[in-house]
């Protein structure tokens, strides 16, 4: 009796510790890759096994695909719907590498592309999925891209060969993905477009280029994720055209995130060294056709990396974006930028987009480059509207010079909206142009060393209104510039008096 109560007892504690992956209930049908002739040893190519073991989990009705522990040299692998892999702890997903022919070809996309390979093709990826309904990957493995390639080209520019995404997802609904380490990702390590109901959680994601693209989606929430992309976007709504249409990214809500660009591998290994380049940051855009509605960030950490960028310029429409309790540490490039602009690629029915009802609270960021801090900018003829910042506490390294308080940023309304284009703003913690109602509340700016630049600079601003303003100024140093603001509100800011 004894030993059957110490058995049962140490069955209940690996359960206890297994809690936080999603496990597969006793209820579920599981289908071991191994019984359909998987190897996992990482040599011989075992994605025809693990596509036999989901295809008849899929004619079962349903059920739980297990990797064991072992290594899984992979090809393309085919989701289906009612199916859920689980990646045991231990077990690896390897891509294999292009010259064996093992990764679907693109499939034939229908209409114009007005974006590139990536967004476009789905089928010539590690894993992947369409009109799918009911998609879990859990587990507390991992899947290492291998050999899949960043690499990209427009559509209809020639092969960039074949495997270049570890998950795409297109046109599917209720998709889980939680608990997973993602490795060397390739363009990009996930990417959703057309899906509906979905929810990544607790997925660490250390790249080489994009880490999570979401886009054409509704209803989407990703919380817990560490993702490191020194070389592109770690997190990034987006509203392309490649479902043949515009269609809105909307109700998303991203909670308790890290972004950072250290580089490729030691997110992993613990050791986080700094990049050359520097991306890893959350951006909205650049594919922006149908716009992007209701979304929440909150309680995000940003590493090493760039800022916060919501990009508007292919016609959408960008508005109720709410973004709270942000951290940020030695940001390269800007800090917070918005901008709209008039790229316009899309069908030549695209017209001017729209930018309005964004609310930024409780932000502090430090160790910033000295190109700019916030930076907001519409058109002359389509202001950015309503935008509200609260809370903001930015500390700049500082070093701008007279000449740079004298510059006139360009436009570059439409071109790629790349903040590093644009270059040295006249205000190194504030620079506005174009942007109808403007509120600026309990803002901070503090300086690591002199600058010859004023704390903020407004251009074509209707309707600005600040209160509680603080920053540092060099003497002799005006702490404003304002030209063409109407409607101009200071109160609580002695150093604008």
């Amino acid at each position: 009796m004894l030993r059957k109560t110490i058995g049962t007892l140490f069955v209940l504690l690996v359960v206890y510790c297994l809690l936080p992956a999603q496990i597969p209930s006793p209820e579920q049908a599981l289908f071991n890759v191994r019984s359909y002739g998987a190897a996992g040893d990482g040599k011989r190519l075992d994605s025809p096994a693990i596509n036999r073991a989901i295809e008849a989990c899929a004619q079962g009705g349903g059920g739980t695909v297990v990797f064991p522990t072992g290594t899984y040299l992979s090809g393309s692998i085919h989701l289906r719907s009612n199916v859920h892999l689980y990646l045991d702890a231990g077990s690896t997903i390897l891509g294999a590498p292009q010259e064996m022919g093992a990764y679907d070809p693109p499939e034939p996309f229908e209409g114009k592309a007005y974006q590139d390979g990536g967004h476009t093709y789905f089928h010539n990826s590690l894993l992947w999925g369409e009109d799918l309904t009911n998609v879990t990957i859990s587990g507390r493995g991992m899947i290492n891209g291998g050999g899949i390639t960043r690499r990209d080209k427009g559509v209809g520019e020639g092969s960039i060969g074949l495997g270049d995404k570890t998950i795409a997802l297109k046109r599917c609904n209720r998709i889980s993905i939680e608990d997973i380490t993602i490795f060397h990702g390739g363009h990009f390590a996930i990417i959703m477009t057309g899906c509906y109901n979905v929810n990544v959680d607790n997925v660490t994601i250390d790249t080489d280029r994009d880490g999570i693209n979401i886009d054409c989606c509704q209803s989407v929430t990703v919380s817990n994720c560490r993702i490191n992309a020194p070389n592109d976007d770690a997190l990034c709504p987006k509203s392309s055209f490649a479902l043949g249409k515009r269609v809105i990214t909307e109700n998303v809500t991203i909670v308790n995130c890290q972004v950072s660009a250290y580089e490729e591998g030691t997110l992993l290994d613990g050791t986080m060294k700094p990049s050359r380049n520097k991306n890893g940051r959350i951006k909205f855009g650049t594919e922006s056709n149908g716009g992007f509605r209701n979304i929440t960030i909150s309680n995000c950490t940003f590493r090493e990396c760039r800022g916060l960028a919501l990009e508007q310029v292919d016609g959408g429409i960008m508005e109720n974006i709410s973004i709270s309790n942000l951290t940020m540490m030695n940001v390269d490039d800007y800090p917070i930028y918005i901008t709209l602009g008039r790229r316009n690629r899309g069908p030549d029915s695209v017209t001017l987009g729209t930018a309005r009802n964004i609310m930024i609270s409780n932000v502090i960021a430090t160790g910033i480059d000295s190109m700019s801090g916030i930076h907001i900018t519409g058109l002359p003829e389509r202001p950015v509207e309503n935008v509200r910042l609260e809370g903001v506490w930015l500390s700049f390294r500082g070093g701008g010079t007279t000449e740079d308080a004298k510059r006139v940023p360009p436009e570059l309304d439409k071109g790629y909206p790349e903040p590093r284009r644009i270059g040295v703003t006249p205000g190194y913690g504030l620079f506005a142009r174009h942007v109808k109602g403007l509120e600026l509340s309990d803002i901070r700016f503090d300086l690591e060393r002199e600058d010859q630049r004023h704390a903020i600079v407004c251009i074509d601003v209707d309707g600005l209104e600040i209160d509680n303003l603080k920053a540092a100024v060099a003497p002799g140093v005006s702490p404003a510039r304002f030209e063409e603001v109407r409607g101009l509100v200071i109160r609580n800011s002695p150093l604008l008096k």
